[in-house]
């Protein structure tokens, strides 16, 4: 095996040498110590089917779901893909909105831990996936500006985030990603294996209560701008087909790059749900998840207004 730090970034890295469907326990152990370590690891050339990918993500544990096309066209029962989906369609819409900075399934009570990605199709240009290192982004924040946001929280929820994001006001359902709940995360998150501080924020993010509205958005717009100054804290990965990559969800942000829609793109993602002892913000019949859908109506309202006048 061998583990190479991707050159002028201060994370990530490059492993090659094994095969992930046929990992051995040892092996398994060096790869998860150099992940948690460098925050994502791209492995290429794996070409991994629906189960490798299940088994390999049920290492780290519990999934959230496997094997779950993340692509442009629709799967077929016998595993082909067909119809590539229209761009101002729903699929389309909130493909597109992955298009900004986010961390996964904050919008949920227990956020997700790890996710993976393994290419099938590819278009001929774009489509890459980015990621940015909170870790680095957080530990070189002026000290008064860590002072500042210790013990500040933020909102979470796709409700939001779609409208805020590509104008896409979607009707609430239960159940599904767009439901009417918004859970309240802090900015600063400790790592629960390794111990560091990251800024935990992303296009969910909104609504830091003690702050108002304008404040809230300016400090959560310069947070960001803050990590993405530095091109060593983002890396963009351009895709080859039977490449897999994962990353740590607790401490780097990612996004897919934008591409010609009428070409197909499939990646195959899967992805491990979070440990609730560090995890969980609450669930729905908590009394705190009032307030959460509160802050959302609120949230939404002004976002109505604005897009109205």
């Amino acid at each position: 095996m061998n583990i190479e730090p991707i050159k002028g970034k201060v994370f990530g890295a490059k492993v090659t040498g094994l095969r992930l469907a046929k990992l051995t326990e040892t092996e398994f152990r060096e790869v998860h110590a150099a992940f948690l370590e460098y925050g994502f690891l791209f492995f290429p050339e794996q070409h991994l089917n629906d189960e490798d990918n299940i088994a390999f993500g049920q290492r780290f544990g519990e999934l959230e779901f496997g094997a779950l096309p993340l692509a442009n066209q629709i799967r077929h029962k016998d595993g082909s893909f067909g119809e590539i989906a229209e761009p101002e369609s729903q699929w389309m819409k909130t493909n597109q909105g992955n298009e900004a900075w986010h961390t996964d399934s904050t919008y949920w009570p227990i956020s997700s831990k790890v996710a993976m990605l393994s290419a099938v199709k590819l278009p001929s240009s774009g489509g890459q996936t980015e990621f940015a290192d909170m870790r680095a982004g957080y530990a070189t924040l002026p000290q008064s500006i860590k002072d500042q946001i210790a013990g500040l929280s933020a909102y979470h929820s796709t409700v939001f985030s779609q409208a805020n994001d590509v104008d896409n006001f979607i009707e609430i359902k239960d159940g599904s990603i767009y439901h009417g709940e918004a859970y309240l995360r802090p900015l600063v998150k400790t790592h629960p294996e390794t111990g560091i501080k990251n800024l935990f924020i992303g296009r969910h993010a909104f609504g830091i209560p003690g702050l108002t509205r304008e404040a809230s958005r300016r400090l959560l717009s310069d947070l960001m701008q803050h990590v993405l100054a530095d091109p060593a804290r983002i890396y963009s990965h351009e895709w080859a087909v039977g490449d897999t990559l994962i990353w740590d969800n607790r401490a780097l942000l990612h996004r897919a790059c934008a591409y010609n829609y009428a070409e197909p793109r499939v990646l195959i993602g899967t992805r491990i749900r979070g440990d609730e002892a560090s995890e969980l913000a609450y669930y729905p019949d908590a009394p705190e998840a009032a307030l959460g859908r509160a802050a959302l109506q609120e949230e939404m309202d002004a976002l109505r207004a604005e897009r109205a006048a």
